[in-house]
């Protein structure tokens, strides 16, 4: 595990109760931070503060529906943000059907307007003592197009568009970034893992899936002062499966 300096920091997590969450917010909070997640489940939340194991961690429920309750979810963490780390997704298979919108609706929501909303009340909150960070979590889906999951592809390719609007509108004060992840194992790959079996394993390279901790890892050095030319970057994790 890679030792990062922290301390003194407060990072919001959004989607925290994740497995990249938990992975981060070990990482976090092992260098020091103050970790807040925010997540819609109380009882993941729990659990995922108990996973992360020693250190600074507190919650917030919500389900960041709207500018309000970004604002709220920024303003529960005990001090001013020094980073902000938005997990927060939907992976939801699309019937592509005329009569079904409900679908589409959810995934713009989820993925890509409450990354927005969080931005807007970001810029009002972080703390101005030191460069800030923003990461957001896209994914290979936005370059790679997903046949089964087209509103969630479109909603991540519109997170390229707010990463690079954003690292312009907020320099020199905020250093903002992207990862794009490849199939990692989660709770929200689950079922596609299960209904495609080796299938997905063999559009690989290396011949195995991602791991929430080799996410995390990257999101943590986007964190740290490793990372200080950085700006407006979306990075691949996935074992170069962009490149099949």
């Amino acid at each position: 595990m890679n030792s990062y300096d922290f301390d003194g920091r407060t990072i919001v997590v959004t989607g925290g109760a994740g497995g990249i969450g938990v992975e981060c917010a070990k990482l976090l909070a092992a260098g020091g931070a103050h970790v807040h997640l925010v997540d819609p489940r109380a009882d993941a939340l729990e659990a995922a503060v108990e996973a992360a194991g020693p250190g600074q961690i507190s919650t917030h429920v919500s389900a960041l529906e709207g500018p309000d309750a970004c604002a709220a979810a920024l303003d529960s963490a005990e001090d001013q943000p020094h980073g902000l780390i938005h997990l927060a997704g939907l992976f939801e298979p699309d019937p592509f059907d005329p009569s079904v919108q409900d679908v589409w609706d959810r995934a713009i929501q989820v993925n890509l307007k409450s990354a927005y909303d969080m931005s807007v009340a970001f810029e009002s909150r972080y703390s101005r003592d030191a460069v800030a960070r923003m990461v957001f979590t896209a994914s290979i889906a936005a370059g790679r197009g997903s046949p089964d999951f087209t509103p969630y592809s479109c909603a991540k390719a519109g997170l390229h568009g707010l990463v690079r609007s954003l690292a312009k509108k907020f320099s020199p004060s905020v250093l903002v970034n992207a990862v794009a992840p490849g199939i990692i194992v989660t709770r929200m790959t689950t079922d596609l893992i299960a209904q495609r079996g080796n299938y997905v394993t063999d559009g690989t390279i290396l011949g195995r899936l991602g791991e929430p901790e080799e996410v995390a890892q990257v999101i943590a050095f986007l964190c740290s002062s490793g990372a200080s030319y950085i700006n407006g970057q979306i990075i691949q994790v996935d074992d170069g499966t962009v490149l099949r």
